[in-house]
């Protein structure tokens, strides 16, 4: 009993030893990955054990055979033990890569919905608050003029049927969102696509002089949502021509390789911020203000839908500068 008390004292000490030179080696590794810190405190376990047989090895309570069949044992279970460290803090390490990353996407979406918030408000107030006054004045009589009377009439309609067209937009994202969307794969000719996406946008663009350019003429086919579709080219059609300074073009093009059919919509707006960059498809980011022109409209909706519809067709889509402008490219796959 005597013997074991010692024995066990003896091992104690020595390992308190190790464990005070591998608190401070951790502490001097406190920057190093997860991986570095579990291999080093399974090394610190390790040596711990040697430490203690060795120590009592020492005061002659083992013979020298069995302190090489002890060390023996403890080498081929610290190969073993670090093997498996390895791999487990490598898996930790991407977990709390995956988890950090998941904040901060959450940090995002959280800022996106307030800003979304802000600019629905703002963009559904500032309108109403004009009609309300536009009606009042017809109804009152304030305003008799045939002309003048006219010109409320159209203004009536342009504003009623931008907050419709932004009421769409909240419940095409909400649909997105909540997993709703429910795409009718067909295979349809992307040229068709481009055409109807052109010939809608076309009034505006010819408002602000900017030319839009279908370029090619062997366009592919493409499996998708027909509907779904036509509003990924018509919401990349739609933000260049906003962001597209008059008498500027805007070219679009296509393409197919092995595995995806892709398009690209090109305009001459200057090109965006490299900050804006990884934001220009979050919800409700509309840019800078120095890019943001007069009267932009929008929610800042038009690209995050385009984001959704993409990835619901199992595609990709990203923003890059070009020479005096800007090109949103669409990868679907083939």
């Amino acid at each position: 009993m005597r013997d074991l008390m010692l024995i066990g004292l003896y091992s104690l000490i020595a390992g308190a030893v190790v464990g005070l030179a591998g608190a401070v080696v951790l502490r001097l590794l406190r920057g190093r990955s997860i991986t570095v810190h579990v291999c080093v405190l399974l090394a610190i376990t390790v040596t711990a054990v040697v430490a203690g047989v060795g120590t009592v090895a020492q005061l002659m309570f083992l013979s020298g055979h069995d302190l090489q069949v002890v060390l023996v044992t403890v080498a081929a279970s610290a190969v073993v033990s670090l093997g498996v460290g390895t791999v487990f803090g490598r898996r930790l390490a991407a977990a709390a890569v995956w988890a950090a990353q998941a904040r901060e996407q959450e940090r995002r979406m959280e800022a996106g919905r307030r800003d979304l918030v802000a600019w629905v408000s703002h963009d559904l107030r500032t309108p109403l608050a004009g009609l309300r006054a536009m009606t009042e004045a017809l109804q009152d009589g304030v305003v008799a003029d045939p002309r003048t009377v006219a010109e409320y009439h159209r203004r009536i309609g342009a504003e009623t049927d931008r907050m419709s067209s932004l009421v769409d937009d909240l419940f095409e994202l909400s649909r997105i969102h909540a997993g709703a969307l429910r795409l009718t794969p067909t295979d349809l000719p992307l040229a068709d696509i481009v055409s109807d996406a052109v010939a809608a946008v076309t009034p505006l663009a010819v408002g602000r002089g900017i030319r839009v350019v279908a370029a090619g003429e062997r366009w592919p086919m493409v499996t998708g949502g027909a509907a779904e579709l036509n509003r990924i080219v018509s919401n990349l059609l739609t933000n260049s021509v906003r962001y597209t300074p008059a008498n500027g073009t805007i070219q679009i093009e296509a393409g197919r390789d092995a595995r995806e059919v892709w398009l690209t919509v090109s305009d001459s707006c200057g090109g965006i911020p490299e900050a804006d960059l990884p934001r220009v498809f979050d919800v409700a980011f509309r840019g800078t203000r120095a890019r943001t022109p007069e009267g932009a409209g929008g929610g800042g909706l038009g690209l995050a839908i385009v984001r959704g519809l993409v990835e619901a067709h199992g595609g990709r889509v990203q923003a890059g500068n070009i020479t005096g402008g800007c090109r949103f490219e669409v990868r679907l796959p083939a």
